[in-house]
């Protein structure tokens, strides 16, 4: 394979769909779903609140100094291209290592299982009660099918070229864009109660915690309110994650080292100020103690149900089916170039490296379905999110603090863009990605700490694997 095979990806991508592959990949069931549990953590309105709003920030903020790097170096790849960058090979590796183990593949199971579980409202055979299969131990489930079926769906349109998945994305975010902000209107001036509003903000600022066993509240402070604020984030940082999908498919953006960052700041930018809005109509229409306990923690549709009575459930679910869909469709897209671009540095199956007719890689794509379609087969969703949540700030972290090292490393290197803030800026969200992954290993070792493993265990891989120099 020649060196320029980076060219014969089809540059077909514009500012619009790189800003809705974003948004796309951004908002999946989170948003619907994760509010309750941060309410059960925190017990408090402004907290609540508060909560959505630093992670939106320090997403913006880890989005706009990505902007430098995705200026720098616009290929295909993103984030792996960055790390082999500032550091090298070994540390580049690990990061593909995890996306492929879990980062991807284990968020692309996730999106699909909150599919399956919202598309069993429409038709209730579908729910994950209906066991298919039994075998020792091992149920298969109706759910997991729809899950997988639906992977399997958007790999086959993906590996059929990047337009067939980008007018999907672009028109799926678009339609997700507006129910949403549809819900949020709607809320606000046919459910608010101006007395369900003034109650949840009297005591916006008291911390206390939910507890599930006998029902009560309990007021928190210092280490228990540090512990619940970080298990608190960790939905919202999930929520807010996959923004960088955009960097991967840089190879086929037009003019990436102008649109990559651009749509790098519109997206996580346009996603932060839905979702602090949403979080905002929950607190018009719904008491805190209704979004504590939603019925498996599903507070939009408790929220739908106050708009709009019982056709509530249905909008809402449509909804989440449209959102997952589009979700896993950019996370599908994007998660196969990292792994082409690691087949081109011999770090990965060779045939990753391989574009097929249409210029895509379709093999990566399989690939990435197939393993994938087995983690959905776990039922551990949830745990899922614990394994990937750490391992996405780690890197996270290493590749922002690559911007310091490259700056160091490559003075003279064409930097089309600069990290907005630096050095103040990159070093705030190094801080409190930080505290918050300290603050997780202490608090849920049991699930983070096998994603830090998982991480590891990529070293002995790397050295078994490399290719002889």
């Amino acid at each position: 394979m020649q060196e320029n095979d980076q060219e014969n990806f089809k540059r077909e991508l514009g500012l619009l769909d790189g800003t809705m592959l974003v948004v796309g990949s951004m908002i999946g069931s989170g948003i619907f779903i994760v509010s309750a549990d941060i309410a059960r953590q925190v017990g408090s309105a402004g907290w609540l609140t508060l909560i959505w709003l630093i992670s939106g920030l320090i997403t913006i903020i880890a989005a706009v100094s990505y902007g430098e790097l995705s200026a720098m170096f616009p290929k295909a790849g993103g984030q792996y291209v960055y790390l082999k960058e500032a550091y090298n090979k070994l540390i580049a590796f690990l990061y593909g290592w995890s996306f492929f183990a879990v980062i991807q593949t284990g968020t692309i199971a996730a999106v699909g299982v909150a599919f399956s579980k919202f598309a069993s409202y429409l038709y209730e055979p579908l729910s994950d009660e209906n066991i298919l299969y039994e075998l020792g131990s091992f149920k298969l489930n109706a759910a997991q099918i729809v899950s997988i079926f639906t992977i399997v769906v958007l790999t086959y349109i993906n590996s059929r070229g990047v337009k067939n998945g980008k007018i999907l994305q672009t028109v799926l975010t678009i339609i997700k864009i507006l129910s949403l902000l549809g819900l949020i209107v709607f809320g606000l001036t046919l459910a608010a109660k101006a007395s369900v509003w003034d109650a949840n903000w009297a005591d916006a600022w008291t911390t206390r915690s939910y507890n599930k066993d006998t029902g009560s509240w309990l007021p928190i402070s210092g280490t228990a309110l540090i512990t619940g604020i970080s298990a608190a984030m960790v939905g919202s940082l999930f929520s807010s994650d996959a923004w960088n999908g955009v960097t991967f498919i840089a190879g086929e953006i037009k003019n990436p080292k102008r649109n990559v960052g651009f749509s790098l700041f519109l997206g996580t930018f346009i996603v932060t100020i839905i979702y602090v809005l949403t979080n905002l109509m929950y607190l018009a229409v719904i008491p805190l103690d209704e979004i504590a306990t939603a019925k498996s923690d599903r507070v939009a549709v408790v929220a739908s149900q106050y708009i709009f009575g019982d056709i509530g459930t249905l909008i809402i679910a449509i909804m989440i089916m449209i959102s997952t869909f589009a979700c896993n469709n950019g996370l599908i897209m994007a998660g196969a170039r990292v792994y082409y671009t690691m087949a081109k540095d011999g770090l990965f199956f060779k045939k990753a490296a391989v574009l097929n007719e249409s210029s895509v890689p379709a093999w990566a794509l399989w690939a990435q379905c197939i393993w994938a379609s087995a983690l959905c087969l776990t039922g551990k969703y949830g745990d899922l999110l614990d394994f990937v949540i750490i391992i996405v700030l780690i890197f996270y972290i290493l590749t922002i603090y690559g911007i310091f090292i490259l700056r160091k490393k490559m003075p003279d290197a064409e930097r089309p863009y600069r990290a907005f803030g630096y050095p103040f800026l990159p070093m705030l969200y190094i801080v409190i990605a930080t505290a918050v992954c300290v603050s997780l290993l202490l608090t849920k070792f049991s699930t983070c700490g096998w994603g830090v493993l998982i991480m590891l265990t990529g070293i002995p891989v790397y050295y078994l694997t490399k290719p002889k120099e």
